[in-house]
């Protein structure tokens, strides 16, 4: 890392041509695991940063953005939400937004690195906070691959918070047909698959674009929502699938009283919040409506 007089530097690289600078003051924690790099550090904007294979995974000041965003629009349009799975979450911040919902009865964690649940545990307490203890949780060290595959239970809700499925990452076998015929499986009769799904940037929004594309193949309801999450220094998509649920369509009411019952007071997400999340721009509507690859 880079450093100046004053600083030192994380730099993330977004391409050949594009890179992000965060000034950092603190490393907690710098390692490999089996699976990835990992680092915890803290930023002199951002706070605490958990990176991993070089990218910001989330943000002390604003990791409640990304998880809202990925976790409640989904729970709010389920018709059963009292068994949610979670695929991959390591930090824990998406399983604490789960089961705040007192609909939840129970909430499945499969995340394959459990020195990053470790590490998060000892570093980013507050990203879990009092979800790692709460006797609704499971949390399963291992292959989600293999536990779509193995286990018979099905769920209101699929939540997958993997990394994206670039070749070199632990989370590229887990999008492609096979596999999402292996979640559809799992998922019960009108329930929520939902996925964070890359970048939606003008000029990055080809990756998300093909994951589209591909689940259109599996679900009758496949919408695209953002938002930006300045940590990331990007807009941040995402994919609500269902054969039931259009999210793009969720009533207002169904929104706010879904929000009333959460236990503790959200941070970004409510019923207008949800109107702008599917509010597209014109470019990535005409990308999305492209004929093109899939997984």
């Amino acid at each position: 890392m880079p450093k100046t007089e004053r600083w030192q530097w994380y730099v993330e690289e977004f391409s050949a041509t594009e890179q992000h600078h965060h000034a950092l003051e603190e490393t907690y924690y710098s390692g490999k695991t089996p699976f990835q790099s990992v680092a915890v550090v803290r930023s002199a904007t951002f706070g605490k940063m958990l990176i991993l294979d070089g990218d910001t995974q989330s943000s002390q000041a604003d990791e409640r953005i990304y998880h809202e965003t990925l976790v409640h629009p989904a729970l709010a349009a389920a018709s059963d939400r009292s068994s949610v799975l979670i695929l991959g979450g390591g930090e824990g911040a998406t399983l604490r937004e789960v089961l705040r919902s007192p609909d939840v009865r129970s909430c499945t964690m499969v995340d394959i690195d459990g020195e990053v649940v470790a590490l998060s545990k000892r570093y980013l307490p507050e990203w879990g906070a009092a979800a790692w203890d709460d006797a609704r949780a499971d949390v399963v060290i291992g292959d989600a691959l293999a536990f779509l595959r193995e286990r018979e239970q099905t769920f209101g809700v699929i939540v997958s918070d993997l990394t994206e499925p670039l070749p070199d990452s632990p989370s590229h076998p887990l999008f492609n047909g096979n596999v999402f015929r292996d979640i559809k499986a799992r998922l019960a009769d009108g329930g929520v698959y939902v996925l964070q799904a890359s970048t939606a940037g003008f000029h990055n929004m080809a990756l998300h674009a093909k994951m589209a594309r591909t689940l259109r193949g599996f679900f009758v309801h496949v919408r695209s929502f953002y938002t930006h999450v300045p940590a990331f220094d990007n807009d941040w998509a995402f994919l609500a699938c269902s054969d039931r649920s259009d999210l793009a369509a969720l009533d207002p009411a169904t929104i706010d009283a879904y929000v009333a019952k959460l236990r503790g007071e959200n941070y970004f997400y409510d019923a207008e919040t949800h109107r702008r999340l599917f509010a597209l721009p014109l470019y990535l509507r005409r990308e999305l409506a492209k004929a093109g690859e899939t997984f």
